[in-house]
């Protein structure tokens, strides 16, 4: 089975988009080719062998392969029988220099990072779903951040963020008032003098979770209090900011326990 799927996802309303590959091949092999931006794939599946800087790569399941922007490389199955499959997102290096000082170096593209390749690939797999824009940009530059400072040359930079609960406490409050259209974490941050990833190390730190699960969570309970007076769930997964129904379903069962229209059912019939 010969199968790619792109989507493309928005960091932040307004902001610079980025592109998710979902791949599956058997047989087919890239021409050779290059990249403007970082390369960062997760093998989900059998073996691809990649030609890159005078050598060979072979990938397996849970390994994640970095390649850098400009650098010509091709693809193909590692084996006659299984194919090879993967997820790949293509990343601007500042997403992956956010955190650090210096351009990220990786000596070695072929990484073994069991937590981080999960990691990847479960946002991966959910942006790709619901590419959320302010979802997209909470998770990628954390996770891209996390890549370049354990398996890059960069020096990480300082962690502490000086008066970062109160800086987080705005951050909310600014989520909480503008939840239809929220600002984006990179116009926050320079509102206050931070870098998108002080203001997420800021805001993780204080308020216990990354701002979109904050956000989600407070609309959640938002859409509660509106389908206990009678709107329906699409209705509801719109009046708070959810990009449908199938969003806020998502969400709800994973706050809640229960689908929105189940617990719109028993909220109604207990009347």
């Amino acid at each position: 089975m010969e199968q790619a799927l792109w989507t493309r996802a928005r960091l932040g309303r307004c902001g610079p988009r980025l592109d998710l590959l979902t791949a599956r091949f058997d047989k087919h092999v890239y021409a050779p080719h290059a990249h403007d931006e970082f390369t960062v794939g997760v093998c989900v599946g059998g073996s691809e062998i990649i030609d890159y800087r005078g050598g060979h790569i072979r990938t397996g399941p849970g390994s994640i392969v970095v390649l850098a922007p400009g650098e010509v490389h091709t693809g193909g199955p590692g084996t006659a029988t299984d194919g090879y499959a993967y997820r790949a997102l293509y990343a601007a290096t500042p997403l992956l220099a956010d955190g650090s000082c210096g351009f990220p170096h990786f000596r070695e593209p072929l990484i073994d990072d069991p937590e981080l390749a999960a990691a990847l690939r479960l946002t991966h797999t959910e942006l790709s779903a619901c590419p959320d824009p302010l979802e997209a940009e909470s998770r990628l530059p954390w996770l891209l951040t996390a890549l370049a400072r354990r398996h890059s040359t960069a020096r990480a930079t300082r962690d502490v963020v000086p008066g970062g609960d109160a800086i987080a406490l705005l951050v909310r409050d600014r989520l909480a008032d503008e939840l239809l259209a929220p600002p984006s974490l990179a116009a926050l941050a320079g509102d206050v003098g931070l870098s998108r990833y002080q203001l997420l190390r800021a805001f993780r730190t204080t308020m216990g979770l990354p701002p979109y699960a904050w956000l989600a969570q407070y609309r959640v309970h938002r859409a509660r209090t509106l389908l206990e007076a009678g709107l329906r769930p699409a209705e509801a997964a719109a009046a708070v900011g959810f990009a449908d129904q199938a969003h806020l379903t998502r969400w709800f069962r994973r706050v809640l326990g229960v689908t929105p229209a189940a617990y719109r059912n028993s909220v109604q019939d207990g009347r």
